[in-house]
Protein backbone atom coordinates (compact mmCIF):
# COMPACT_ATOMS: atom_id res chain seq x y z
CA UNK A 1 0.00 0.00 0.00
CA UNK A 2 1.25 3.34 -0.97
CA UNK A 3 -0.76 6.56 1.23
CA UNK A 4 0.53 9.99 -0.75
CA UNK A 5 -0.10 9.59 -4.85
CA UNK A 6 2.11 12.85 -5.34
CA UNK A 7 5.04 12.85 -7.66
CA UNK A 8 7.25 10.81 -5.42
CA UNK A 9 4.59 8.06 -4.56
CA UNK A 10 2.93 7.63 -7.78
CA UNK A 11 7.06 7.29 -9.09
CA UNK A 12 7.99 4.77 -6.17
CA UNK A 13 4.40 2.97 -7.17
CA UNK A 14 5.47 2.52 -10.92
CA UNK A 15 8.90 1.97 -9.80
CA UNK A 16 7.78 -1.22 -7.97
CA UNK A 17 5.36 -2.22 -10.23
CA UNK A 18 7.69 -2.35 -13.20
CA UNK A 19 9.92 -4.26 -10.57
CA UNK A 20 7.47 -6.71 -10.01
CA UNK A 21 5.70 -5.62 -6.90
CA UNK A 22 1.82 -5.36 -6.89
CA UNK A 23 0.34 -2.60 -5.54
CA UNK A 24 -2.73 -3.18 -3.83
CA UNK A 25 -4.19 -0.07 -2.32
CA UNK A 26 -3.03 3.69 -3.63
CA UNK A 27 -4.60 6.34 -1.64
CA UNK A 28 -4.78 10.09 -1.34
CA UNK A 29 -5.76 13.11 0.09
CA UNK A 30 -8.58 13.05 -2.47
CA UNK A 31 -10.30 10.02 -4.45
CA UNK A 32 -9.48 11.89 -7.55
CA UNK A 33 -5.84 12.05 -7.34
CA UNK A 34 -6.04 8.78 -6.24
CA UNK A 35 -8.02 7.25 -9.23
CA UNK A 36 -5.80 9.02 -11.25
CA UNK A 37 -2.61 7.71 -10.06
CA UNK A 38 -4.00 4.32 -9.91
CA UNK A 39 -4.74 4.65 -13.68
CA UNK A 40 -0.84 5.09 -14.23
CA UNK A 41 0.03 1.81 -12.57
CA UNK A 42 -1.03 -1.88 -13.56
CA UNK A 43 0.85 -4.96 -12.46
CA UNK A 44 1.79 -7.51 -14.53
CA UNK A 45 -1.49 -9.50 -14.51
CA UNK A 46 -3.12 -6.27 -15.76
CA UNK A 47 -4.66 -5.06 -12.34
CA UNK A 48 -4.94 -1.48 -11.41
CA UNK A 49 -4.71 -0.54 -7.45
CA UNK A 50 -7.44 -0.09 -5.65
CA UNK A 51 -7.72 4.15 -4.86
CA UNK A 52 -9.05 5.08 -1.47
CA UNK A 53 -9.23 8.56 -0.04
CA UNK A 54 -7.25 9.00 3.17
CA UNK A 55 -10.87 9.24 4.69
CA UNK A 56 -11.01 5.81 3.44
CA UNK A 57 -7.96 4.44 5.15
CA UNK A 58 -10.46 1.98 7.77
CA UNK A 59 -11.09 0.16 4.67
CA UNK A 60 -7.85 -1.16 3.35
CA UNK A 61 -7.36 -4.49 3.49
CA UNK A 62 -4.60 -6.47 5.06
CA UNK A 63 -1.18 -5.22 3.67
CA UNK A 64 2.07 -6.54 4.75
CA UNK A 65 4.11 -3.32 3.23
CA UNK A 66 3.51 0.19 3.69
CA UNK A 67 5.16 3.17 2.18
CA UNK A 68 3.87 6.35 3.18
CA UNK A 69 4.82 9.25 0.54
CA UNK A 70 2.78 12.25 1.78
CA UNK A 71 4.43 15.47 2.95
CA UNK A 72 6.24 15.62 6.34
CA UNK A 73 3.55 17.46 8.80
CA UNK A 74 1.18 14.62 8.02
CA UNK A 75 3.37 11.17 8.55
CA UNK A 76 2.74 11.42 11.95
CA UNK A 77 -1.04 11.82 11.79
CA UNK A 78 -1.04 9.03 9.08
CA UNK A 79 1.12 6.59 11.56
CA UNK A 80 -1.59 7.24 14.54
CA UNK A 81 -4.16 6.54 12.38
CA UNK A 82 -3.30 3.81 10.55
CA UNK A 83 -2.00 2.29 14.12
CA UNK A 84 -5.83 3.22 15.63
CA UNK A 85 -7.24 0.93 12.45
CA UNK A 86 -4.48 -2.45 12.79
CA UNK A 87 -4.39 -2.11 16.69
CA UNK A 88 -7.29 -3.93 17.48
CA UNK A 89 -6.13 -7.14 14.99
CA UNK A 90 -2.90 -6.83 16.29
CA UNK A 91 -3.97 -7.06 19.91
CA UNK A 92 -6.11 -9.97 19.26
CA UNK A 93 -3.22 -12.05 18.21
CA UNK A 94 -1.33 -11.17 20.77
CA UNK A 95 -4.34 -12.56 22.87
CA UNK A 96 -4.44 -15.56 21.35
CA UNK A 97 -2.57 -19.26 22.61
CA UNK A 98 0.88 -18.80 22.40
CA UNK A 99 2.23 -20.39 18.87
CA UNK A 100 5.30 -21.06 16.65
CA UNK A 101 3.85 -18.17 14.39
CA UNK A 102 3.01 -15.26 16.74
CA UNK A 103 6.02 -15.77 18.70
CA UNK A 104 8.01 -15.25 15.83
CA UNK A 105 6.16 -12.48 14.35
CA UNK A 106 6.82 -10.78 18.04
CA UNK A 107 10.37 -11.44 17.60
CA UNK A 108 10.31 -10.01 13.80
CA UNK A 109 7.07 -8.47 12.70
CA UNK A 110 5.97 -9.68 9.34
CA UNK A 111 4.46 -6.10 8.52
CA UNK A 112 6.64 -3.07 7.57
CA UNK A 113 5.86 0.30 7.48
CA UNK A 114 8.50 3.05 5.79
CA UNK A 115 8.14 6.48 5.21
CA UNK A 116 10.17 8.95 2.51
CA UNK A 117 10.66 11.65 3.82
CA UNK A 118 14.49 12.84 4.51
CA UNK A 119 14.35 14.49 7.21
CA UNK A 120 12.02 12.48 9.97
CA UNK A 121 13.27 9.73 11.37
CA UNK A 122 11.91 6.39 11.22
CA UNK A 123 10.74 6.81 15.26
CA UNK A 124 7.76 9.37 13.88
CA UNK A 125 6.08 5.88 12.77
CA UNK A 126 6.14 4.63 16.66
CA UNK A 127 2.63 4.38 16.96
CA UNK A 128 3.07 1.56 14.29
CA UNK A 129 5.70 -0.26 15.59
CA UNK A 130 3.48 -0.52 19.24
CA UNK A 131 0.70 -2.24 16.95
CA UNK A 132 3.10 -4.91 15.64
CA UNK A 133 4.83 -3.09 12.65
CA UNK A 134 8.98 -2.97 12.19
CA UNK A 135 9.12 0.52 11.14
CA UNK A 136 11.81 2.47 8.72
CA UNK A 137 12.53 4.87 6.22
CA UNK A 138 13.46 5.03 2.61
CA UNK A 139 14.46 8.03 1.05
CA UNK A 140 15.44 8.90 -2.28
CA UNK A 141 18.48 11.20 -3.41
CA UNK A 142 16.64 11.72 -6.56
CA UNK A 143 14.81 14.76 -8.29
CA UNK A 144 11.24 13.95 -8.86
CA UNK A 145 9.36 16.98 -10.91
CA UNK A 146 6.92 13.99 -13.06
CA UNK A 147 5.79 10.85 -11.89
CA UNK A 148 6.44 8.86 -14.84
CA UNK A 149 9.77 10.50 -15.36
CA UNK A 150 10.41 10.11 -12.18
CA UNK A 151 10.34 6.19 -11.99
CA UNK A 152 13.17 6.06 -14.35
CA UNK A 153 15.29 8.57 -12.13
CA UNK A 154 14.58 6.59 -8.90
CA UNK A 155 16.35 3.68 -11.00
CA UNK A 156 19.86 4.15 -9.84
CA UNK A 157 19.17 6.35 -7.67
CA UNK A 158 21.10 5.92 -3.78
CA UNK A 159 18.32 5.22 -0.97
CA UNK A 160 19.06 6.53 2.36
CA UNK A 161 17.35 3.63 4.85
CA UNK A 162 17.51 3.63 8.71
CA UNK A 163 14.92 2.48 11.09
CA UNK A 164 14.42 -1.01 12.98
CA UNK A 165 16.64 -4.08 11.60
CA UNK A 166 14.25 -5.79 9.66
CA UNK A 167 12.22 -2.35 8.07
CA UNK A 168 16.16 -1.90 7.21
CA UNK A 169 16.06 -5.59 5.46
CA UNK A 170 13.11 -5.15 3.57
CA UNK A 171 13.82 -1.36 2.48
CA UNK A 172 16.96 -2.54 0.90
CA UNK A 173 15.20 -5.08 -0.74
CA UNK A 174 13.05 -2.60 -1.97
CA UNK A 175 16.26 -0.03 -3.54
CA UNK A 176 18.00 -3.38 -4.95
CA UNK A 177 15.22 -4.46 -6.78
CA UNK A 178 14.43 -0.58 -8.18
CA UNK A 179 17.95 -0.88 -9.46
CA UNK A 180 19.53 1.38 -6.66
CA UNK A 181 21.80 1.88 -3.96
CA UNK A 182 21.70 1.91 -0.25
CA UNK A 183 23.36 3.12 2.81
CA UNK A 184 22.49 4.06 5.92
CA UNK A 185 23.15 6.65 8.76
CA UNK A 186 22.33 7.15 12.65
CA UNK A 187 18.70 8.07 12.68
CA UNK A 188 19.69 11.64 14.76
CA UNK A 189 21.60 12.64 11.81
CA UNK A 190 18.37 12.39 9.54
CA UNK A 191 18.16 16.53 9.62
CA UNK A 192 21.48 17.11 8.98
CA UNK A 193 21.08 14.43 6.06
CA UNK A 194 18.32 16.13 4.18
CA UNK A 195 19.85 19.44 4.30
CA UNK A 196 22.46 18.26 2.51
CA UNK A 197 20.50 16.87 -0.21
CA UNK A 198 18.51 20.36 -0.37
CA UNK A 199 21.74 21.85 -0.49
CA UNK A 200 22.88 19.59 -3.82
CA UNK A 201 18.93 19.79 -5.57
CA UNK A 202 16.53 22.73 -4.31
CA UNK A 203 19.70 25.13 -3.56
CA UNK A 204 20.98 24.03 -6.90
CA UNK A 205 17.75 24.85 -8.48
CA UNK A 206 17.49 28.37 -6.69
CA UNK A 207 21.54 29.21 -7.68
CA UNK A 208 20.88 28.27 -11.51
CA UNK A 209 17.60 30.77 -11.47
CA UNK A 210 19.62 33.58 -9.50
CA UNK A 211 22.06 33.07 -12.35
CA UNK A 212 19.39 33.24 -15.21
CA UNK A 213 17.88 36.32 -13.60
CA UNK A 214 21.76 38.17 -14.13
CA UNK A 215 22.16 37.43 -17.62
CA UNK A 216 18.30 38.38 -18.06
CA UNK A 217 20.06 41.43 -16.83
CA UNK A 218 22.39 41.45 -19.62
CA UNK A 219 19.52 41.22 -22.25
CA UNK A 220 18.82 37.91 -22.70
CA UNK A 221 15.48 35.71 -22.91
CA UNK A 222 15.13 33.67 -19.76
CA UNK A 223 14.39 30.89 -22.29
CA UNK A 224 17.85 31.88 -24.00
CA UNK A 225 19.44 32.54 -20.71
CA UNK A 226 18.64 28.99 -19.14
CA UNK A 227 19.85 27.26 -22.76
CA UNK A 228 23.47 28.51 -22.59
CA UNK A 229 23.70 27.99 -18.73
CA UNK A 230 22.88 24.30 -19.24
CA UNK A 231 26.27 22.73 -20.86
CA UNK A 232 27.46 24.50 -18.30
CA UNK A 233 25.70 23.30 -15.57
CA UNK A 234 26.27 19.76 -17.17
CA UNK A 235 30.28 19.91 -17.35
CA UNK A 236 30.19 20.87 -13.93
CA UNK A 237 28.02 17.95 -12.84
CA UNK A 238 30.65 15.77 -14.62
CA UNK A 239 33.72 16.96 -13.56
CA UNK A 240 32.87 15.83 -10.17
CA UNK A 241 31.39 12.57 -11.21
CA UNK A 242 34.80 12.48 -12.96
CA UNK A 243 37.59 13.98 -9.60
CA UNK A 244 36.92 12.33 -6.07
CA UNK A 245 37.70 15.99 -4.59
CA UNK A 246 35.61 18.63 -5.43
CA UNK A 247 38.38 20.83 -5.09
CA UNK A 248 39.52 19.17 -8.59
CA UNK A 249 36.33 20.12 -10.33
CA UNK A 250 36.59 23.38 -9.29
CA UNK A 251 37.34 25.97 -12.21
CA UNK A 252 37.10 29.79 -12.28
CA UNK A 253 38.07 33.01 -10.62
CA UNK A 254 38.84 30.71 -7.47
CA UNK A 255 40.26 28.15 -7.95
CA UNK A 256 43.06 30.77 -9.61
CA UNK A 257 42.63 32.96 -7.07
CA UNK A 258 42.00 35.78 -9.71
CA UNK A 259 41.53 38.79 -7.16
CA UNK A 260 41.04 41.31 -10.03
CA UNK A 261 38.06 39.41 -11.84
CA UNK A 262 36.35 38.93 -7.97
CA UNK A 263 36.47 42.53 -7.22
CA UNK A 264 34.56 43.14 -10.87
CA UNK A 265 32.00 40.45 -9.92
CA UNK A 266 31.26 42.44 -6.18
CA UNK A 267 30.84 45.24 -7.82
CA UNK A 268 28.79 44.57 -10.57
CA UNK A 269 26.80 42.59 -8.21
CA UNK A 270 26.09 45.37 -6.12
CA UNK A 271 25.27 47.52 -8.67
CA UNK A 272 22.78 44.99 -10.25
CA UNK A 273 18.87 44.96 -10.30
CA UNK A 274 19.10 41.30 -8.18
CA UNK A 275 21.11 42.62 -5.12
CA UNK A 276 20.52 39.43 -3.04
CA UNK A 277 22.85 37.78 -5.53
CA UNK A 278 25.58 39.89 -3.87
CA UNK A 279 25.28 37.88 -0.71
CA UNK A 280 24.74 34.10 -2.50
CA UNK A 281 28.00 34.74 -4.74
CA UNK A 282 30.27 36.07 -0.96
CA UNK A 283 29.17 33.35 0.97
CA UNK A 284 29.69 30.58 -2.06
CA UNK A 285 32.71 32.76 -3.19
CA UNK A 286 34.08 31.89 0.91
CA UNK A 287 33.24 28.33 0.36
CA UNK A 288 35.26 28.00 -3.09
CA UNK A 289 38.36 29.83 -1.32
CA UNK A 290 38.74 26.95 1.06
CA UNK A 291 38.58 24.31 -1.97
CA UNK A 292 40.61 26.55 -3.55
CA UNK A 293 43.58 25.76 -1.34
CA UNK A 294 44.07 22.19 -2.44
CA UNK A 295 45.86 23.99 -5.72
CA UNK A 296 47.93 26.25 -3.48
CA UNK A 297 46.98 29.27 -5.17
CA UNK A 298 49.19 32.71 -3.83
CA UNK A 299 48.17 33.39 -0.87
CA UNK A 300 48.01 37.49 -0.61
CA UNK A 301 45.67 37.13 -3.14
CA UNK A 302 43.57 34.75 -1.13
CA UNK A 303 43.61 37.14 1.57
CA UNK A 304 42.66 39.96 0.10
CA UNK A 305 39.79 37.66 -1.86
CA UNK A 306 38.38 36.42 1.45
CA UNK A 307 38.77 40.23 2.78
CA UNK A 308 36.73 41.83 -0.23
CA UNK A 309 34.14 39.11 0.39
CA UNK A 310 33.79 39.87 3.79
CA UNK A 311 33.44 43.72 3.30
CA UNK A 312 30.81 42.85 0.86
CA UNK A 313 28.50 40.84 3.16
CA UNK A 314 29.57 43.10 6.09
CA UNK A 315 28.47 46.24 3.99
CA UNK A 316 25.24 44.82 2.95
CA UNK A 317 24.42 43.71 6.97
CA UNK A 318 25.17 47.73 7.79
CA UNK A 319 23.12 48.59 4.99
CA UNK A 320 20.54 46.31 6.53
CA UNK A 321 20.93 47.68 9.71
CA UNK A 322 20.35 51.11 8.59
CA UNK A 323 17.55 50.48 6.88
CA UNK A 324 16.73 48.93 9.68
CA UNK A 325 17.12 51.80 11.89
CA UNK A 326 15.18 54.37 9.49
CA UNK A 327 12.23 52.34 9.48
CA UNK A 328 12.15 52.03 13.17
CA UNK A 329 13.01 48.68 13.33
CA UNK A 330 10.60 46.95 11.62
Amino acid sequence: MVIGAGRLGTALALGLSASGYRIAVLVARRLTRARRAASLIEDRGGVRPKALSIAQLGTTPPVDLILITTPDDAIASIAARLAAIFNATFNATLSSPPSRLSTRRRRQPARVALHASGALPSDVLAPLRECGFSVGSMHPLASISDPSAGAERLRGAAYCVEGDQHAVIVARRLVRDLGGDSFSIDTRNKALYHAAAVMTSGHAVALFDAATELLAHCGLSAARARRVLYPLLRGTLENLATHDDPAAALTGPFARADLATVRRHLAALAASAAPDTLDVYALLGLRSLRLAAANQPDAERVAEIRHALEKAEGGKQRAEGRRRKVSGGK
